[in-house]
């Protein structure tokens, strides 16, 4: 039997899964199982050497913002930190997840697509959580009309299913308000694309870019945060621009935000190359290869384990 206990997606539909046991792909191959432990070696990667690292530097501001006291590099030094381990904790997961699959002759989808390049808030949820936002259309929007009921509801459907997406997380304001600042960019960007004046042209995409990543890192703040105070103390530290006597920002952290980016930012389809390129070796030199690189991974992880994000919703 094939029941996987898979938490944080990705999220699976029965048309994508059934036809695969029915046409016996249901059967390790041997270029599968080498591609797919490269794939979990590189979640591995994420969740251990980078979304664990920097977790660190998360925690001291988030109690300090409880305390009311959070300072203004600290509090950029934590959201940005923030921003990074809930991408590589999560995307990590999913990758982890993929491979197994993978290893046993089951093909996912793809759950994540370097959400950070999105130049607009609706390209950012055409790459992050992608089974998510896939699951969100086709049994929330889509039932409750779409667009297919004027323009007025489809912007009031739009900020529905976000909200209920935020609820979906956790019964709390703090999900509740991240929700909907995310519909409400979405139904204003859609409202945007509609009414602007043709001579306007678009944004140049680095500033959309650039807007877009500072929006869903004020959002991670209330995704973050333990109560709705605490989100409003954090985001007066980033806001309140006072220099920082001691900020803790350190050549670790400057180090793990860089690879972070540079994994991050890696041009489309290195991903595809690089499973090209493992289907052309060996399988037993990937296997052994693969196996030296997760024992090395395991000998540099921090003490003890820290549980998957995704695992307290």
């Amino acid at each position: 039997s094939y029941f996987p206990h898979l938490v944080a997606g990705p999220i699976l539909h029965h048309a994508e899964m059934m036809p695969q046991f029915a046409a016996g792909r249901f059967r390790p191959r041997v270029d599968d199982f080498a591609v797919g432990l490269s794939v979990f070696f590189i979640g591995l990667f994420k969740k251990v050497m980078l979304a664990d690292q920097v977790a660190a530097y998360v925690d001291a501001p988030m109690k300090a913002a409880t305390a009311g006291s959070v300072s203004f590099g600290d509090a950029w030094i934590g959201v940005l930190s923030y921003t990074l381990q809930i991408y590589f904790d999560f995307s990590g997961y999913s990758d982890m997840a993929i491979g197994l699959a993978l290893m046993m002759g089951i093909s996912f989808p793809l759950n994540f697509n370097s959400p950070y390049k999105a130049d607009s808030l609706i390209e950012f949820w055409r790459r992050w959580h992608m089974t998510l936002s896939r699951f969100l259309r086709d049994y929330l929007y889509f039932p409750l009309g779409g667009n297919r009921k004027g323009p007025l509801r489809r912007y009031v459907n739009l900020l529905v299913t976000m909200v209920l997406g935020g609820l979906w997380h956790g019964a709390s304001w703090n999900f509740v308000v991240w929700g909907a600042l995310h519909g409400s960019v979405l139904a204003a960007e859609r409202l945007w694309r509609e009414f602007k004046p043709k001579h306007w042209g678009t944004l140049p995409a680095w500033l959309g870019t650039l807007l877009t990543f500072h929006i869903v890192v004020v959002g991670w703040v209330f995704f973050r945060a333990a109560s709705f105070g605490d989100a409003l103390s954090f985001l007066s530290g980033i806001a309140r621009g006072a220099p920082d006597a001691a900020p803790m920002l350190t050549p670790m952290l400057l180090g793990l935000i860089v690879l972070g980016m540079m994994l991050h930012f890696m041009p489309r389809f290195t991903m595809q190359r690089a499973a090209m390129t493992v289907r052309a070796i060996p399988a037993a030199a990937v296997g052994l290869g693969a196996g030296v690189l997760i024992l090395i991974v395991d000998a540099m992880r921090p003490e003890g384990v820290a549980p998957f994000i995704y695992y307290q919703f």
